[in-house]
């Protein structure tokens, strides 16, 4: 099939963004495809409010946030297609991208379309990636996996909770787990910092008197068909290695993990797009184009976002420069100058920008900044391009540098790099 305009893969507010802004720029067949039986991705589990406070001024849940994009995007005309997995991304000899997909009732298919949206958003770390010693019993679960139980299906993972990370979804658990009358013992963090938003840590742990245990891990579990306790130790912060003699059992039925997030790129690598080796996601310029040029991509397969704001944002663009891409409109010849992080940058995205469009680069900062510091970009060659000060600057919350596209366009032919960093003031 080659009559679509525009395929996006991933029904969540980034996919969603997408098809409207491929519709608003003129595209006529824009198609979504999500592998669940329903749009809306992971907010479809999150019943919190706290969403839409500045997309639409006022302070939404999860589904009634995903339900307003939906909206638009269906009477824009966009085509949903649910229960439909992409199971594999090629290269044609021309430089066009092939889809194969499987669904029930169409069967395998494989698309050709003239651009392509990637908005898969994230996945959960597994506990398996941290290699905690102990079996396996039941009663570890992701923290996101253990909300979906709750809010969507009705069934508690348990009564006596351990949380491990400070990661939001873990913080917004915590809470929910009180509010659903099981007892919380501590969340504990490994970092120095929380890895959530401040706000969630006030209103989901200070709140309701959860203590938060920083520079401590769970080294062991025990248990054999179900959790019967962890061992948690405070840890070095310069080796992360356990301090010995600070070890203490604590007994708990549940372990929720929040250690951390990663963009779900699965299709992008078989696709050949080039992955950033820090984000994990694609390398997109400031039209969140990939190195493949009919391949774009959005949100949080990018770089995790704190906000659904920005991954909504960014959607509307990804998609509203797809549809200029397969009209043809697209500028083919456009300047790329790389992006680059100071000291305490740790992740950002894009990684290039062209001068095409104003840009918001986002990141996050390796060590937190407690007092006055200031958020800079420069060129390579000197030029200072931006400035905001800041009261304090941490690793759970994203900074941006906001360029003008006609700051990006004068830059002379010697500027090889914009480097971006926050320091303090």
């Amino acid at each position: 099939m080659k009559d679509i305009d525009v395929l996006i893969i991933g029904a969540g507010p980034a996919g969603v963004a997408a098809g409207i802004g491929a519709r608003r720029e003129g595209a006529e067949h824009v198609v979504i495809l999500e592998r669940d039986w329903d749009a809306g991705g992971i907010l479809q589990q999150c019943i919190h409010p706290g969403f839409g406070l500045r997309t639409f001024r006022e302070e939404l849940t999860g589904p009634e946030y995903m339900h307003r994009f939906i909206k638009q995007a269906h009477e824009a005309g966009v085509e949903f297609r649910q229960n439909t997995m992409v199971f594999e991304m090629d290269e044609n000899p021309d430089g066009s991208m092939g889809v194969w997909t499987m669904n029930k009732e169409r069967g395998i298919e494989r698309l050709e379309p003239k651009a392509i949206v990637l908005a898969m958003g994230c996945r959960e770390r597994p506990l398996g990636a941290i290699r905690i010693p102990g079996s396996r019993p039941a009663g570890i679960y992701t923290a996101g996996t253990a909300q979906r139980f709750v809010n969507m299906e009705g069934h508690m993972p348990g009564k006596k909770a351990v949380i491990l990370g400070s990661g939001d979804i873990g913080l917004i658990m915590a809470r929910r787990m009180i509010w659903e009358g099981a007892e919380v013992e501590g969340v504990y963090e490994v970092m120095s910092w929380p890895g959530g938003l401040r706000r969630n840590i006030a209103q989901c742990l200070d709140d309701y008197g959860i203590p938060f245990h920083l520079e401590t891990t769970v080294t062991k579990i025990h248990g054999k068909d179900r959790l019967e306790g962890v061992t948690v130790a405070k840890i070095d912060p310069a080796t992360r290695a356990p301090i010995a003699g600070t070890e203490r059992f604590v007994e708990c039925d549940t372990l929720l993990l929040a250690i951390g997030l990663i963009p779900e790129n699965e299709l992008s690598r078989m696709a050949g797009v080039e992955i950033h080796p820090v984000t994990g996601g694609p390398v997109v310029n400031d039209l969140l184009q990939t190195s493949k040029a009919p391949v774009f991509a959005a949100g949080n397969v990018v770089i995790v976002y704190d906000l659904v704001d920005n991954v909504s944002d960014e959607g509307l663009i990804a998609g509203t420069n797809a549809a200029k891409f397969a009209a043809g409109k697209l500028n083919a010849d456009m300047r790329r100058i790389p992006v680059k992080g100071g000291d305490n940058v740790r992740l950002f995205s894009p990684q290039y920008v062209t001068g095409e469009r104003d840009v918001t680069i986002f990141m996050r900062i390796t060590h937190p900044i407690e007092g006055a510091c200031k958020v800079v970009a420069n060129t390579d060659t000197g030029v200072k391009l931006y400035m905001q000060r800041l009261r304090y600057a941490r690793p759970g919350e994203m900074n941006e540098v906001r360029l003008k596209a006609e700051q990006v366009k004068e830059l002379g032919s010697d500027v090889n790099s914009i480097i971006i960093d926050i320091q303090p003031a």
